[in-house]
């Protein structure tokens, strides 16, 4: 097996991570790592733990439903290490949300953000590579609504659109007009000799 695996990691081969974690509603963290592992097998197998390679991409991390316009920091975050090792730590902030629909539905998710930290291992170190998620929730609720704008709020937007265009149409007319009025008008100081 340790030999499979050997040639697996020398074919540039990798893990695959999905899936699910139902969570309690305190702070936690959650880690990928190898040392679940037996030490002795892992020794074998990467010979020591300066040569674990944490490199990955996270495609997808939410911490539950998502909601339209919803942005999540780690979505897409590719971290590829080339000729060094370390631990990865990603400290997350947690805000439980409320997406608000128009049809006055409800639902219950939450948004975050993330603090990236990178330790480089030494020769000395006596823990393994690993990427962790510390997260952390926060006391405040969010409140996200969809609303509906009235027809009257359109009418006041249009007339102040008009009304700036005109405003400023007219200051740059009358800047035109004193600006070539000076360059056309004749010199008095000359006629005066």
């Amino acid at each position: 097996m340790i030999k499979k695996v050997k040639q697996a990691l020398a074919n540039g081969e990798g893990c695959r991570v999905y899936g699910v974690l139902d969570v309690q509603r305190v702070a936690g963290n959650f880690h990928i790592s190898v040392h679940g592992l037996n030490i002795f097998v892992a020794q074998m197998i990467f010979d020591g733990a300066k040569n674990v390679n944490v490199s990955h991409i996270i495609h997808d991390l939410s911490f539950g439903p998502k909601y339209p316009g919803l942005h999540n920091p780690l979505d897409g975050t590719e971290r590829i290490l080339r000729s060094t090792s370390g631990t990865f730590k990603y400290y997350i902030k947690i805000v439980p949300t409320e997406y608000r629909y128009i049809s006055k539905e409800v639902l219950p998710t939450n948004q975050f953000s993330v603090t990236e930290y990178f330790s480089h291992m030494n020769e000395y170190d006596r823990s393994w590579p690993a990427v962790y998620f510390l997260y952390d929730l926060s006391p405040i609720t969010v409140t996200i609504r969809e609303e509906r704008r009235s027809f009257l709020h359109f009418i006041t937007r249009l007339c102040a659109v008009l009304g700036g265009t005109f405003a400023l149409t007219g200051m740059l007319d009358r800047w035109m007009y004193r600006l070539l009025e000076a360059l056309t008008k004749p010199n008095t100081r000359s006629i005066i000799r």
